[in-house]
């Protein structure tokens, strides 16, 4: 299958607080803002995950419907969907972790259908690195582009679980707080290059509102944040981004350097429409004319400051 997209991550509730108000509990997860992203570039994707009997049947429904295979979205009997609830403080920046419940995520093994073992990009969201390392473990392909995406907790949990799997990734997306406790560099540049010499071929690292760099070996590339007026939920944020990058390069002939540059402007608009909203109704409303108009006016913007 041409142009493919396989994600793993989880398919969750949350629960979140802001200072603009309370969620309630609402449909998140790392998968599912990726999904969601990458289904405005690409039209075959599909998300290896994991839910309970809990989750609604009409959600699935939903992302079949933005051509999201949900065929590899294990409904475990009688169990409970992975539960996340956080607050935010004042700067949307910092949070703090209320209550997390693994519950039908704490025996998650990912089963790949053959149909997309050879996927052209295998994006890994943020989870366990075994669940990820046994996704590779399961890939054909030799040319798949892996992208992988972390975070702090498991740098402490299970690094050499992580630095296994970015050994075998391309594309390692992070931000630049978490770089810092991966590498112990607090510059970006020199974070970037010895994530580099740990495996990928590309790292991108993400900034928050100052958007993000891309760095290779030889070159680097600097991309400013859109700028938006109301920041109401920033959650999702970067797994929006990761989908867009993921979304962009599933088109492209040849993924490089340059590819992977429009996959950061598709990624960085993805997550401005994302935090304008509570979980993902901002990806929900969206639609492709909503997005061609702001990647437009952003890129203009791009040649006014470059």
């Amino acid at each position: 299958m041409k142009n493919n997209i396989l994600i793993t991550g989880t398919v969750a509730f949350d629960d979140i607080e802001t200072p603009f108000g309370k969620s309630g509990t609402i449909v998140g997860g790392a998968a599912t803002y990726i999904g969601l992203a990458a289904s405005f570039f690409s039209k075959k994707l599909a998300i290896v995950s994991v839910i309970g009997e809990d989750f609604p049947v009409e959600e699935i429904t939903f992302l079949n419907e933005r051509n999201i295979n949900t065929d590899m979205i294990q409904i475990i009997k009688g169990g409970k969907t992975f539960y996340w609830k956080g607050k935010y403080h004042k700067n949307m920046v910092s949070r703090d972790t209320i209550s997390t419940d693994l519950n039908v995520l704490e025996n998650f093994k990912p089963i790949i259908k053959d149909d997309y073992k050879n996927s052209k990009i295998i994006l890994l969201g943020n989870l366990h690195p075994s669940v990820q390392n046994q996704t590779i473990s399961q890939v054909i392909n030799k040319k798949s582009f892996i992208i992988l995406d972390t975070m702090n907790f498991w740098m402490d949990t299970a690094i050499a679980e992580l630095k296994k799997a970015i050994k075998k990734t391309d594309l390692l997306i992070i931000n630049d707080e978490e770089a810092e406790q991966l590498t112990g560099e607090k510059n970006i540049v020199k974070s970037a290059k010895k994530i580099l010499k740990m495996g990928p071929r590309y790292s991108i690292i993400k900034k928050g509102d100052k958007g993000s760099v891309l760095i290779s070996n030889s070159k680097k590339y600097d991309l400013p944040s859109y700028p938006v007026l109301k920041v109401i939920d920033p959650t999702g944020a970067g797994d929006s981004f990761a989908g867009g990058v993921a979304g962009c390069l599933a088109s492209e002939d040849k993924i490089n350097f340059e590819s992977i540059k429009k996959g950061m402007i598709c990624g960085t608009i993805t997550a401005s429409f994302c935090i304008e909203s509570f979980g993902v109704e901002g990806l929900k409303k969206l639609d492709k004319i909503k997005l061609n108009k702001r990647v437009e006016i952003f890129k203009s913007y791009l040649m006014k400051v470059s």
